[in-house]
């Protein structure tokens, strides 16, 4: 069923909606995938943050004209899911993931700070942690030597004190 004229600009308009507030763009192929399937992958992406949809490529090419994702409108050719995240490795982490469990995903390539991404660059994206894991692992860091320091001063004042109890004994013996 074709759009007509105002379905399409209501399209690209919230496509450049989408665009503007995400910083990662992911293409994949999905010719041969189930409804089921597709459905599941839709629901993953909604539970972390990532907008996919199928679009008519022209009207793609139109939403990212002007913005960082342009670099890769050369390749939005054939049947294509587009994955907007506003989290840098989500949208990337969301279909690398179910492109290892379905072979009919086909990861295309995508963008990510204005630079295009071929298929290795989409998977190198996907394997950095989010952003909530590197925050809780720079905690840990800071953290670790203050814990280590605690710990040490803690077995120092341990063994003074079993060091001073142990005279007042002899004494009383």
């Amino acid at each position: 069923m074709s759009l007509n004229r105002s379905e399409k600009e209501a399209v690209i308009s919230d496509v450049t909606g989408l665009a503007a507030k995400a910083q990662t763009l992911v293409m994949a192929e999905y010719r041969g995938i189930t409804v089921a399937d597709m459905t599941k992958l839709r629901s993953t992406a909604r539970s972390n943050g990532v907008s996919l949809s199928v679009l008519k490529n022209t009207l793609a090419r139109r939403a990212v004209a002007g913005s960082r994702f342009e670099v890769v409108s050369d390749m939005m050719t054939g049947p294509l899911i587009y994955g907007f995240s506003e989290d840098a490795v989500a949208a990337a982490k969301v279909v690398s993931e179910f492109a290892k469990t379905n072979e009919k995903l086909v990861i295309r390539g995508g963008a990510f700070a204005g630079k295009a991404l071929d298929v290795n660059g989409v998977k190198q994206l996907a394997n950095i942690p989010s952003k909530e894991v590197l925050l809780a692992q720079l905690l840990g860091l800071l953290q670790s030597p203050i814990s280590r320091t605690a710990r040490v001063l803690a077995a120092i004042a341990e063994k003074k004190g079993a060091g001073a109890e142990a005279p007042a004994e002899a004494v009383a013996a």
